[in-house]
């Protein structure tokens, strides 16, 4: 009995090994080359593993690319998550820690830049994309996201800070704001103009929503 529980063990390390291994080549080759012009020989060469290998767990190119989007947005919306409570948790200055919640917002995240690459070639080839991955991709990130910051700005209102009507509104204005041109640049900002753009961003915002 030992000898077969270890030999069963040891496979499922390895297939949940290959499985990253697909799905972090497969991102490399969707945000690189899109949904449409990528091939599963891509992907195999870039995950290091034969076709049959992808086919063993992935169906076909839709499900690959519907379960590397779904995880990818997962990621990001939780980083996002972090950023939101770390800043809003606890508003004491409604106008300082708005800025300071913005600031890490819009800042440069290398980690995670073969996601915003990807969602760049969604954006780019959407009436090719499958619906139920652009459904998934918006569930698991923006919409997951919005919700999240609503919920925080929604309390905000509660205490008196905000005057709120619709809070998920609120949270796509707020967040539309303080990105406002920063996000669809090809070059990075400097900090002096995240902290530019963010300022207006907030100050616009607070325009619409102060008591």
């Amino acid at each position: 009995m030992g000898r077969q529980a270890g030999t069963t063990g040891r496979p499922r390390g390895g297939l949940a090994d290959k499985r990253r291994a697909i799905l972090e080549g497969a991102l490399t080759v969707f945000a690189r080359d899109g949904y449409t012009r990528a091939s599963i020989d891509a992907i195999s060469a870039a995950a290091g593993v034969s076709t049959r290998t992808i086919y063993n767990h992935f169906t076909d190119k839709a499900e690959l690319f519907l379960t590397v989007i779904h995880e990818s947005a997962a990621r990001v919306a939780a980083a996002d998550s972090t950023i939101i409570e770390r800043h809003l948790r606890k508003v004491v200055d409604v106008e300082a820690d708005l800025i300071e919640f913005g600031r890490e917002w819009v800042a440069p995240r290398p980690e995670f830049a073969a996601h915003f690459a990807l969602v760049r070639q969604v954006n780019a080839e959407v009436g090719h994309i499958p619906d139920e991955a652009v459904e998934a991709w918006q569930e698991a990130g923006p919409r997951r996201v919005r919700r999240e910051l609503a919920g925080y700005l929604a309390a905000m209102g509660e205490r008196g800070l905000l005057e709120i009507a619709d809070a998920e509104r609120a949270a796509l204005h707020l967040m539309l704001l303080v990105a406002a041109g920063l996000t669809s640049r090809v070059d990075e900002p400097s900090a002096e103009e995240i902290d530019e753009t963010v300022t207006a961003g907030v100050r616009a915002f607070l325009h619409g929503y102060a008591p």
